[in-house]
C-alpha cells in the first residue's frame, strides 16, 4: 500500500472515539499542529496524538490543533508567543519552518534553537543528474556541466540544501525556479528543461523511479542526521556519497550555511515542547513519544513513507545547526540575493 494511503488511514484512526479512555484521562493535552487540517504535518500530528496518548501516564486524550499554512510559520509563531510551558501542550512542525527562519522570512517571530526537542521524522534528499546510466557522477562531472540547470521551487525551500551543496563545492548553477513538487521536477527533467533536480521529503525512493527511467542518476545525498551532530549515511541510499564528501568547501560561510540548510531539509517533521518546560514533563513526553514511534501503526506509516524516526538527541543537533543565524545570516542573504536574485519577503 502506498505511503499516502497508509498515513491517511492512520490519521483517520486518530479521530475514532475512545470514550472509555477519555473518561479515565486526567484531562486532555494539546498538540499544536503547524499546518492546515488534512495536510501532511496534520496527518502525522493526528497519528502521533493517538499513539503518544497510549503511552502517556493516565492515557489522556491528546487534541491536535491545526494552525496556519503548509510552511509552518504561523504555527511556529504561535508556539513561541502563546504556548505556556506547563507541559500540557506540545507542537509538531514541518522542517520547512526552519528554512523560513534561516532565510530571514519577515513573518518569522520564533527561534527554533530554543525549542525543547522530543522526536523527529527524518527524510532523504537526493540530487539526480542527467548522466549516462551506470556512471557515478563526481565533482569533476558536476563542474563540466556548469552552469548546472537545476530545477527547484525557490531558495526558501528544501531545495536550498542542494543549491548550497553545489555552491559549497564551487559548482555554478542556473536554477529554474517554480518547480514545487517532485512531479513538476520530473516533468521538467523529462522535457529537457533542466539537467538536475533535488528530490527531498517523504517517499524519495519511490519518487526517483520515473527519473531513473528517464536517464537520471543519483549524484549525492544530504544523508541522515547522526547523534554526533554530523550527518551520516542515508539508510535508504547507503552507497550514495554525502554532498559534503565530494570536495572541500570553497568558503566557511557556504560550509556552515549548507550544514544548516541540510539539517532543516532532512526534517520531515519535528515534535517539540516550548522552552522552559519543566524537566519532568519533558521526560514524560520523550518517553511516551519514543514508545509511540515503536508502535506497529506508526512504524508501518514511517516505513511506507521512507521516514526515519529519530530521538530527541538527534533533533537537538539539527536545531543547533541553525545557530548560525545571528552571526552569518546576513552573509547568506547577500549570497542568495547576488546569485539567485532572491530577497526574503
Amino acid at each position: 500500500m502506498k505511503r499516502r494511503y497508509i498515513l491517511g488511514a492512520l490519521a483517520a484512526s486518530a479521530l475514532l472515539p475512545n470514550t472509555a479512555r477519555a473518561m479515565a484521562a486526567p484531562g486532555p493535552l494539546n498538540l499544536l499542529v503547524a499546518g492546515p487540517n488534512g495536510g501532511l504535518t496534520s496527518r502525522w500530528g493526528r497519528a502521533f496524538a493517538l499513539a503518544i496518548s497510549a503511552f502517556y501516564p493516565g492515557t489522556p486524550r491528546i487534541v491536535p490543533e491545526p494552525i496556519g499554512g503548509l510552511d509552518g510559520v504561523t504555527g511556529a509563531n504561535r508556539l513561541d508567543a502563546l504556548v505556556v510551558p506547563d507541559g500540557r501542550t506540545a507542537a509538531i512542525l514541518p522542517g520547512v519552518a526552519l528554512i523560513a527562519y534561516l532565510t530571514g522570512d519577515s513573518r518569522v517571530h520564533y527561534d527554533p534553537t530554543h525549542w525543547t526537542p522530543i522526536l523527529a521524522g527524518c527524510n532523504s534528499g537526493v540530487l539526480m543528474l542527467r548522466a549516462p546510466k551506470g556512471t557515478t557522477p563526481t565533482l569533476e562531472t558536476l563542474r563540466k556541466m556548469a552552469p548546472l540547470r537545476i530545477g527547484a521551487a525557490q531558495p526558501q525551500s528544501a531545495d536550498l540544501a542542494a543549491l548550497l551543496a553545489l555552491a559549497r563545492l564551487g559548482v555554478p548553477t542556473a536554477p529554474v525556479f517554480g518547480l514545487y513538487s517532485s512531479e513538476e521536477k520530473t516533468r521538467a527533467f523529462i522535457a529537457g528543461t533542466v539537467d538536475a533536480v533535488f528530490i527531498c521529503g517523504e517517499g524519495v525512493p519511490e519518487d526517483l523511479t520515473p527519473l531513473i527511467a528517464s536517464g537520471a542518476v543519483p549524484a549525492f545525498c544530504i544523508g541522515m542526521p547522526g547523534t554526533g551532530g554530523t550527518a551520516g549515511a542515508d539508510p535508504f541510499f547507503p552507497n550514495l556519497p554525502l554532498a559534503s564528501a565530494l570536495g572541500p568547501a570553497v568558503s566557511p560561510l557556504l560550509d556552515s550555511a549548507y550544514e544548516a540548510a541540510a539539517a532543516a531539509a532532512r526534517l520531515d517533521f519535528m515534535l517539540v515542547l516550548p522552552r522552559l518546560t519543566d524537566p519532568a514533563a519533558i521526560a514524560i513526553w520523550r518517553t511516551a513519544a519514543q514508545s509511540a514511534a515503536k508502535a506497529p501503526a506508526i512504524h508501518a506509516a514511517a516505513e511506507a513513507s521512507s521516514i526515519s524516526l529519530q530521538p530527541a538527541s538527534v533533533l537537538a543537533n539539527a536545531l543547533t545547526a541553525l545557530s548560525i543565524v545571528p552571526t552569518e545570516q546576513s552573509g547568506l542573504l547577500a549570497f542568495l540575493a547576488k546569485n539567485y536574485g532572491w530577497q526574503p519577503d
